[in-house]
């Protein structure tokens, strides 16, 4: 995960949110900025390949450690983003449950602080703002709202275009 569930519910803008709520927030930011980037953020140096059975996949690394988050590939059916329950001498135990196969490429995904800030940002700015969407100007004495256009050149993955601006230097090319 971008950033760890207990970070966010230490803020006091999450303090009144559930945690399986901040989860799932959490990981649909992190797929909306894998997509949009096109960047994988993987670090290809920590990288093993092991068979699977259960929640567990056979093979490890000295640089992994629970907590970390893992993406598994080349396994056909197991393809995806898991965060490291237990890491062992011999097998590394993900937080969800695997299709046995002879073969999975697990490889580290690392995210730079800005990422990790950024994304920090953006839900904050979901708590505080999303009600708001679209209102550009409210007057409250003879009630009058003028809302602003939201096509492209104002949102991007329904987040203002300026809160996006620390994903431009992560952008890779789609070929």
């Amino acid at each position: 995960m971008i950033v760890s569930v207990e970070t966010l519910a230490s803020l006091s803008e999450f303090a009144d949110t559930d945690e399986d709520m901040l989860k799932r927030k959490l990981l649909a930011v992190e797929s909306l900025i894998r997509s949009y980037t096109n960047n994988n953020f993987q670090n290809r140096h920590i990288r093993f390949e092991g068979y699977s059975e259960g929640s567990q996949v056979f093979g490890t690394s000295p640089y992994l450690k629970a907590g970390d988050t893992v993406q598994i590939t080349k396994s056909d059916v197991n393809d995806g983003l898991y965060v490291l329950t237990a890491v062992d001498e011999e097998s590394v135990t993900v937080d969800g449950e695997l299709f046995t196969v002879p073969l999975n490429r697990v490889t580290k995904v690392e995210y730079p602080a800005v990422i990790q800030e950024g994304v920090i940002n953006l839900l904050m700015w979901e708590v505080e703002n999303r009600q708001n969407v679209g209102v550009k100007q409210e007057t409250l004495s003879r009630n009058s709202v003028t809302y602003y256009d939201q096509d492209s050149n104002n949102t991007v993955m329904g987040y203002p275009v300026a809160l996006l601006g620390f994903l431009r230097p992560f952008m890779k090319a789609r070929f």
